[in-house]
């Protein structure tokens, strides 16, 4: 599994944490306060966004090509293991740390819905390890445990609310307000997987404020490919700025293939590289 390019520094740490406090703010984004809804809603309406279940399926399978090396994302919930960038152990399908609070969230919840599982005796140390890349109270155990609790599917439900509660329902909401199809809102997706929503400047926010400077989305009247670009030339920036993150290969190979043929509706077939692995999707 290739994991080198998550995010390492760890000041970047408000960034993960803070994609729970902006999620209010994005999700009232969804609901109707929004930047140029009505034009947002002129975009064709025979095209299905990110959320239609099949383009949710290959938005897995693309961020999973990048994070995993595996286009199989649903074997990922049994993946755990410490990939020394300083947030202590990475797991589950959409790479949940034990040091940025997501982790603990995880298994907070799964606990709620499922008392007593073989994860619950771990919630005080997660508390305490909590902004740090340290392992005491978990190990040695932990990793088998986590494996363990993947196997049940009330593990897994959770990890996929998770998921959609953090990063896929705020960026496909952000998106849809800013006129953008299912390309863009994958593009959105992936951005804030990697980078976080906080108030740093490589953060998704911070991302999609430096491509506003210089280009408009087609909520504000924009045309959407030049906007795309902006975007992602935003987020190349971004990813620079961290040695973790200096392959770019998941925007240059990935998305801006998809982006130059003009396949702003995520269409298959789609076929792309990352890390130099080519990948297909039919």
């Amino acid at each position: 599994m290739v994991h080198a390019d998550r995010y390492t520094a760890t000041p970047a740490r408000l960034s993960r944490l803070s994609r729970r406090t902006v999620v209010a703010a994005l999700g009232a984004v969804a609901t109707g306060a929004l930047l140029g809804t009505q034009r947002a809603a002129a975009t064709p309406a025979a095209a299905p966004g990110l959320d239609d279940p099949a383009k949710k399926e290959i938005a897995m399978q693309l961020v999973s090509s990048a994070e995993n090396s595996s286009l199989d994302w649903k074997a990922q919930y049994k993946y755990i293991e410490d990939i020394g960038d300083g947030r202590g152990y990475t797991a589950g399908i959409i790479g949940f740390c034990s040091g940025t609070g997501d982790m603990l969230d995880l298994v907070q919840l799964y606990t709620d819905r499922r008392p007593g599982n073989v994860l619950a005796p771990y919630l005080p140390a997660l508390r305490r390890v909590d902004g740090t890349d340290s392992h005491e109270g978990l190990d040695p155990n932990f990793p088998r445990d986590w494996r363990r609790a993947a196997q049940d599917t009330a593990f897994q439900q959770a990890q996929n609310d998770e998921r959609d509660r953090v990063y896929f329902n705020p960026s496909v909401a952000q998106g849809k307000a800013d006129g953008l199809r299912a390309l863009g809102q994958f593009i959105y997706y992936d951005a804030i997987v990697m980078h976080g929503d906080g108030d740093d400047p490589t953060s998704f926010r911070n991302i999609r404020g430096r491509a506003l400077r210089s280009a408009k989305p087609p909520a504000q009247g924009g045309n959407e490919t030049t906007y795309l670009n902006a975007f992602l030339d935003a987020r190349v920036w971004a990813m620079k700025q961290e040695e973790a993150h200096s392959d770019t290969s998941r925007v240059d190979t990935a998305q801006r293939v998809f982006l130059r043929k003009g396949n702003l509706d995520l269409n298959t077939p789609l076929d792309w590289k990352v890390y130099g692995d080519s990948y297909h999707i039919g």
